[in-house]
């Protein structure tokens, strides 16, 4: 197979940063191209420079596309190459049609009117190749992630695409939707499309990828070809990293204390729909240094369950009895639940978790303005001493805590996220999807994170979607379904297969 495309020797400097250094990427016609690296080792960077969001001239280095050297003005260009990039949040209207999305900017006129026959029949048509069984005039905001990653692929075909870039296109997708879309990529290679797909879910890039380039620290680490047989997890890990990880969760003792948190009877019914119950009569304990894992499909209520003893977050008509260290606590507001000595780290740090305009300083204390403020005004010098601390404690790797939140790694921003809620002090911290969207290496270091708080005695609740970081963390795992624990199993007699029983014999 001929490359068509290669960069050589891309390089792209920022103030003070050099977020790529001589960059080589070679993807064949008609291949599944994965690139690996850890967070803020430059993938996005890179195929920002393809793309055009960096424009020629921004950088340094060489972009070769179908034989002919390229240079992108800006993405109009790429698109008009048949170049097509799906970023990590997605680019949809949502209170807009699918037809409306698909063809926005694009649109089927004919003197400067719109075909609205055409533009339909030609979404069903795209519809119908990516498996979306939805009409063209469903609004977007009614779809699922999943069905709105496919409603942007049909987008991608509209333009005649030849490459498609998917940035974590699986990060916030259940495991079924995930294989679908795998599946769906694999078509797309059948019919002549050439993909590049950045993720580190590494086994969906085993099950997919025809070759792996591995970016560390900006730089090309190395190229491997999935038909030789080499591509394996360890060799992908270790290229990241930059060293063995043969055990990628961190030892602890376990030693559990008194009971910290307790939920009796918690009941809790949808906010909309009146006659639809989400949680049922649910019960459940932790104890100070414990570690309790929450399983369960996608839609099994795990999120719902965390938002609503947060503050009632989540839910209407909401019944049962929260208590700490064995007293009732009010956990009716997200300011009294805070002063319950509770946290709550969301799955979706971007919306909920952070700030991204404001510094990592201000994100810190957001959630205890009082511990730096002096008559309701705020120091800003012990704001900057405190935001300090946490970086240094957390690792956050930034120049300053001055940097916008924004401008940081996903990893460096669930540390901001975590720190923001230490800062309170919690007793009790509800983990929802700690390390989503997070590569290998920073997930090592937000398990030590855990580690180091299940040591100081804190009680942890940690909701994941990965089975296997749940069995190589949790202490003790419920199993969640249809808005009810539906088992528990010990550390010791957890497996995938054993939480999957649970789960299918309800």
């Amino acid at each position: 197979m001929t490359a068509l495309l290669e960069m050589r020797n891309i390089t792209k400097t920022f103030p003070g940063v050099k977020a790529l250094d001589n960059v080589t990427l070679s993807v064949r016609e008609g291949e599944i191209h994965a690139i690996c690296g850890e967070n803020g080792a430059g993938k996005s960077t890179l195929m920002k420079v393809l793309s055009g969001v960096y424009p020629h001239g921004s950088y340094d280095g060489q972009i070769v596309y179908d034989g002919q050297p390229a240079s992108f003005a800006g993405i109009r260009d790429s698109e008009d190459r048949g170049i097509i990039i799906i970023h990590q949040e997605l680019a949809l209207v949502p209170l807009l049609t699918i037809a409306e999305n698909i063809f926005l900017g694009n649109e089927r006129a004919t003197r400067g009117v719109i075909d609205w026959p055409m533009t339909f029949q030609q979404t069903e048509t795209l519809l119908a190749k990516v498996g979306l069984r939805e009409t063209p005039g469903t609004r977007v905001d009614s779809l699922g992630v999943g069905k709105q990653q496919l409603v942007e692929i049909a987008k991608a075909l509209s333009k005649n695409v030849r490459l498609l870039i998917l940035d974590e296109p699986t990060a916030a997708l259940s495991e079924s939707d995930s294989q679908a879309l795998l599946d769906l990529l694999l078509e797309l290679k059948a019919q002549g499309v050439t993909s590049i797909i950045i993720s580190h879910k590494l086994n969906e890039v085993r099950r997919v990828a025809d070759s792996v380039t591995v970016i560390r620290d900006g730089a090309t680490i190395s190229s491997i070809d999935a038909r030789g047989g080499d591509l394996t997890e360890d060799r992908i890990v270790r290229d990241m990293v930059g060293r063995d990880m043969a055990n990628r969760y961190p030892e602890r003792d376990r030693h559990a204390g008194d009971t910290v948190f307790e939920l009796r009877n918690w009941n809790v019914w949808h906010p909309e729909h009146a006659d639809r119950q989400v949680i049922r009569d649910l019960s459940m304990s932790v104890r100070a240094g414990e570690v309790v894992g929450i399983a369960g499909l996608m839609g099994a209520g795990r999120t719902e369950l965390a938002m609503s003893i947060f503050g009632r977050s989540y839910g209407r008509n909401i019944s049962g009895q929260a208590l700490m260290h064995g007293k009732p606590v009010d956990v009716s507001t997200v300011d009294r639940a805070i002063k319950a000595r509770m946290a709550y780290v969301t799955e979706d740090r971007k919306t909920l978790g952070l700030i991204l305009e404001e510094t990592i300083r201000r994100n810190t204390v957001l959630a205890n303005f009082e511990a730096v403020a002096t008559r309701g005004v705020i120091e800003e010098n012990r704001e900057t001493e405190v935001a300090e601390r946490y970086r240094r404690a957390l690792r956050i790797r930034t120049p300053s805590v001055f940097q916008k939140v924004m401008n940081l790694s996903g990893g460096n921003q669930q540390k901001v996220v975590l720190a923001k809620w230490l800062f309170t002090d919690p007793d009790l911290l509800i983990l929802d999807e700690p390390t989503r969207g997070i590569d290998v290496g920073a997930k090592y270091e937000i398990y030590n994170i855990i580690n180091e708080l299940s040591a100081a005695g804190k009680a942890v609740i940690m909701i994941s979607s990965e089975m296997p970081e749940l069995l190589g963390m949790c202490d003790r795992i419920h199993v969640m379904n249809e808005g009810r624990f539906v088992g528990e199993l010990s550390a010791a007699e957890a497996s995938q297969q054993a939480i999957m029983s649970l789960i299918v014999r309800e």
